[in-house]
């Protein structure tokens, strides 16, 4: 009796261990993402508006939130007019209604946005609160035809004034993180989230983060972060150690990243070892921004299971980028980039394991005492060891239907040494660019119906490629 229950038992496992493997196959999980409910409960709290626009309505929309969360659930909206608030915090059920006619403006003083836990560029550290806060719940929605102006300008300038200092003390690697400015949306440790239809305005900081959470919608967000200058770091859209993610329907002009998957950075990100994967982007707008799709630079967690598809970009610095540094590790795998039509880019494919070095490698200069520094100078101080867990791995990626005018690099992919950029399958893919650009540490990179047409040549130079098929 015993050795058959065994038997049945081993039965029953290789059957679960069978359909957890279909289930991640494309054609699968594909079906799955995004949030799988949203609020139900009809009943209203509505936020009064004060006379004077100078009033914080911080209070007052907590409140609402507060007591509409305590029954049960239900949607809180607001009367028209201007509502200047710092952090808000949604609850189980809750509903946020932004609607036409409604505008929420972010205090400019950091003090309204208090300092908690929270993960930033890859690190876990205290920062502020972001503006809109979805942190350890379920089954919330924020949604409206209203206006988020989060009135970032006072944090660029602060930043760019720390940056200066931080630069001339040879401190780059660290200024980031100490130029504490406010993000737009964050949704942490949460599931069944929904954001849909907002306008978001001149963020702080990054735009929306989607942080260790699960089922969660992105849906027609148009996001202006160029409004009144152009403002450092300030991402679109980052999911960051998340998984089954669905972004669609949004048109994003900003100064970073528009699209951007992340998991964590250096020993930090990988003690905490947390993958982003099973995301769709779909059917989107990239603008002005570092790149319409970026994988990175933070990828220690790992990314897999990506699909980027039916996008747009116009005046983008990149299509899809791929960054990491030898510090990072991470595989970065199963990325499909498909159905992708871009005008006037910087670099159609734009891979680098060694970004930005002066801002990814942490070195304290003389001077200074490692005993008295902030705990996340520390976390970035301390190495990655042994060092080989720190090489990133690229591999098995699929771009395929890429229409490109006027890019002025079609490629320029650099693996490493000892980590090359491993099975990249192109497929009908047509590029207009100033330079064919390069392939630096490949191997097994396959064209399909790939036309590249550059003013220096016709194809990427290759340097220690191998078992390339690029005809």
């Amino acid at each position: 009796m015993m050795k058959n229950k065994y038997i049945l038992c081993c039965f029953l496992l290789m059957m679960a261990a069978a359909q957890i493997g279909k289930a991640q196959t494309k054609d699968e999980w594909v079906k799955k993402v995004g949030a799988r409910i949203q609020p139900s409960k009809k009943q209203i709290f509505k936020v009064a508006l004060a006379k004077d626009s100078a009033v914080l309505h911080t209070g007052a929309i907590q409140k609402a939130i507060d007591e509409c969360a305590a029954a049960g659930g239900g949607v809180v909206t607001f009367e028209p007019g201007v509502y200047l608030t710092g952090s808000i915090f949604l609850k189980d059920g809750v509903h946020l209604k932004i609607a036409k006619g409604v505008k929420l403006k972010g205090s400019q003083d950091i003090k309204d946005y208090p300092e908690m836990e929270t993960r930033i560029a890859g690190i876990e550290m205290k920062w502020p609160a972001a503006l809109i806060n979805v942190i350890g719940s379920k089954n919330v929605a924020v949604s409206g035809d209203g206006l988020v102006h989060a009135q970032g300008r006072v944090f660029w300038d602060m930043y760019w004034k720390m940056r200066k200092e931080y630069d001339a003390k040879g401190l780059r690697w660290i200024i980031d993180y100490d130029a504490k400015r406010p993000r737009t949306v964050l949704i942490s440790g949460s599931a069944d989230v929904t954001l849909k239809g907002l306008t978001l305005q001149q963020a702080g900081f990054w735009t929306v983060q989607v942080l260790y959470s699960d089922h969660v919608t992105v849906d027609g967000l148009l996001i202006q972060n160029n409004v009144g200058g152009h403002g450092p770091s300030t991402d679109g859209v980052d999911i960051d150690s998340s998984s089954w993610v669905l972004v669609e329907n949004c048109d994003i002009d900003c100064n970073d990243d528009n699209f951007c998957i992340k998991s964590g950075r250096d020993w930090d990100g990988l003690r905490v070892n947390r993958p982003t994967e099973y995301v769709v982007i779909r059917k989107c707008l990239a603008r002005k921004g570092g790149g319409l799709l970026t994988l990175g630079s933070e990828t220690s967690g790992g990314i897999r299971h990506i699909l980027a598809t039916d996008l747009r970009g116009k005046g983008t610095k990149n299509a899809l980028n791929m960054k990491s540094a030898v510090t990072r590790g991470g595989t970065v795998e199963d990325i499909y980039f498909e159905n992708i039509a871009m005008d006037s880019i910087g670099t159609f494919l734009q891979i680098n394991m060694n970004w930005n070095p002066s801002y990814s490698y942490s070195k304290l200069p003389e001077g200074y005492n490692e005993a008295s520094l902030p705990a996340h100078w520390k976390k970035l101080l301390t190495k990655v060891e042994p060092a080989e867990k720190g090489i990133p791995v690229f591999k098995d990626v699929y771009i395929s239907n890429i229409n490109i005018k006027g890019a002025k690099v079609a490629i320029n992919a650099n693996g490493t040494e000892q980590s090359k950029l491993i099975n990249y399958n192109l497929q009908n893919v047509n590029v207009t660019a100033e330079s064919a650009g390069l392939i630096d540490h490949a191997r097994g990179w396959n064209f399909k119906n790939v036309k590249i047409t550059a003013d220096d040549q016709g194809k990427p130079v290759l340097k220690d490629a191998s078992d390339m098929n690029i005809k």
